[in-house]
């Protein structure tokens, strides 16, 4: 029987959220209270009031437990940083500026914020974060579990078991073969802010037909268990501030949209007060068209993708309830398919070398137990799409 205080900061969107004896008590972001759009500040305003809705102050709380865990984190950004070497050198003097001067304290902001002892700050991974979302917030006993997002501290895809209080991760994808980064370079290619703009794309798609899923394909080595590598020559997040795709996907895709085009096409119809002249209408059509069509083919492939990796995981523990978190587990819901794959659509590629990787992340709902993990995998070989033992 505790109060657990839920912290999320210093990314985007900070928020925290208030669990007393297993039961949600309030939950909120802060950018409601500081009205700052994707408030990334310590949430300070959302503490207090999650504190007022359950009538108690901070000394009545028994444990604060943020979101990931930061030194994790911040080794996979310095690894990356020293694998990119000298792409990424603005990347690492970037890291270095914040995370030393800032976010690598976290359990001292936390004490100095909210003024509580050390021995009551606890850290949780990310991916476990999502898990628990999900799985504690369900109608079910027991279910099979998948997380996917852009990255943790390294893991980007995470699958495995929760029954009664304990969750059980057991194979992971790691940085930077990620689901969630795959669609952050299309948001960004298609005229859109990253972590913003991603349920844009969405709405897009409805507009287009998958006409380059096949384009979409090359990007990445992808097995019949939804595991993949992504082509590193395509991207450039791992070492890059402002781009998340080179020259080569410009290549693969056409010229990217440019964020102040007006979007429409002839499904849509064509709005008078956009002010287009007659005599390019039917270009500007073509053109969104041609991007529309771009959103409905990278949405086909992360469901398809999706749908492998809830099939494998049905597979591997026979559980029909399926609990889905992260950034693109957002965008898929439902249950696991039945073993027949009974309203599923057939897989588009013959099964290839699995990537997924064992991990031995387990822990219990207080988040008091823990386990050790294995050692993150990522150099500059790592980087090229290529597995590096240690």
């Amino acid at each position: 029987m505790s109060t657990i205080l839920g912290l999320s900061a210093f990314y985007h969107d900070s928020s925290a959220a208030l669990v007393r004896d297993g039961v949600l008590i309030a939950a909120a972001e802060e950018e409601r209270f500081s009205r700052k759009k994707h408030d990334h500040d310590f949430p300070s305003l959302a503490v207090d009031f999650c504190l007022r809705q359950a009538g108690i102050g901070i000394q009545d709380v028994d444990y604060i437990v943020f979101y990931e865990k930061p030194f994790t984190k911040f080794e996979r950004i310095f690894q990356t940083s020293l694998g990119t070497f000298p792409r990424g050198v603005a990347v690492f003097r970037a890291a270095m500026q914040t995370w030393l001067l800032d976010k690598l304290w976290i359990k001292a902001i936390i004490r100095e914020k909210l003024n509580i002892d050390r021995d009551r700050i606890m850290f949780c991974d990310h991916h476990l974060s999502h898990a628990a979302s999900s799985f504690y917030c369900s109608p079910f006993e027991k279910a099979a579990v998948l997380t996917v997002d852009g990255v943790g501290e390294w893991t980007t895809t995470a699958k495995g078991v929760a029954a009664g209080n304990e969750i059980h991760l057991q194979n992971e994808m790691r940085f930077p073969h990620s689901l969630g980064l795959l669609y952050s370079a299309f948001t960004a290619f298609l005229g859109f802010e990253v972590n913003e703009g991603e349920y844009k794309v969405m709405g897009m798609a409805p507009y287009g037909e998958p006409k380059y899923l096949d384009k979409v394909w090359q990007l990445m080595d992808l097995a019949e268990d939804g595991s993949f590598h992504l082509k590193m020559e395509y991207f450039k997040y791992p070492y890059s501030l402002k781009n998340t795709y080179n020259r080569n996907f410009v290549k693969l895709f056409g010229k990217p949209r440019t964020p102040e085009t007006h979007f429409f096409t002839k499904n849509t119809g064509f709005p008078s007060y956009f002010g287009a002249k007659p005599g390019n209408y039917n270009e500007l059509e073509a053109e969104n068209q041609h991007y529309a069509d771009i959103a409905s083919s990278i949405q086909k492939a992360v469901e398809e993708i999706v749908v492998r990796m809830a099939r494998s995981l049905q597979k591997e523990t026979g559980l029909t309830d399926l609990c889905m978190a992260g950034g693109r587990g957002a965008q898929q819901c439902g249950q696991l398919p039945d073993p027949e794959g009974n309203g599923i659509q057939t897989a588009l590629y013959p099964a290839r070398r699995r990537r997924w990787r064992r991990s031995d992340r387990s822990r219990a709902a207080s988040g008091a137990s823990s386990a050790r993990r294995t050692a993150p995998v990522c150099d500059a070989t790592c980087l090229l799409g290529r597995r590096v033992q240690r």
